[in-house]
């Protein structure tokens, strides 16, 4: 299991932009890997997801979809979240996590292990 650690995070106003960078520990080309965000009291919820290797195909969650893409680099063991047309109800901490199975990323992701510390992220209005 890799481990990995956000950054990125910052304050925007509303309608900015920003983007997330996810950073394993090792090799990430056969995990597919998901950006997730948690409201204050609220649980971990999915925002996107990109499938292993060549990250083909990727799917996000109603209310993000058309603003934010998510990519991968993996020579540089990294995935991306490019996040645009920020609104005050994208204000979260952002995480991001990896697993060779990408059901596992969409839809049991509440069992993936070694979450990081995530970002924050602020859009004020």
């Amino acid at each position: 299991q890799v481990q990995l650690v956000e950054s990125g995070g910052g304050s925007v106003q509303t309608g900015g932009s920003l983007t997330l960078s996810c950073v394993a520990s090792g090799a990430i080309d056969a995990y597919a890997a998901g950006w997730f965000r948690q409201f204050p009291g609220k649980e971990r919820g999915f925002v996107a997801s990109i499938s292993r290797y060549s990250g083909g195909s990727t799917y996000y969650a109603d209310s993000v979809k058309g603003r934010f893409t998510v990519s991968r680099f993996n020579s540089k063991n990294t995935v991306y979240l490019q996040m645009n047309n920020l609104k005050p109800e994208d204000t979260a901490v952002y995480y991001c996590n990896a697993d060779p199975k990408l059901h596992n990323i969409i839809d049991d992701f509440r069992n993936l292990r070694s979450w990081g510390l995530g970002t924050q992220v602020t859009v004020s209005s």
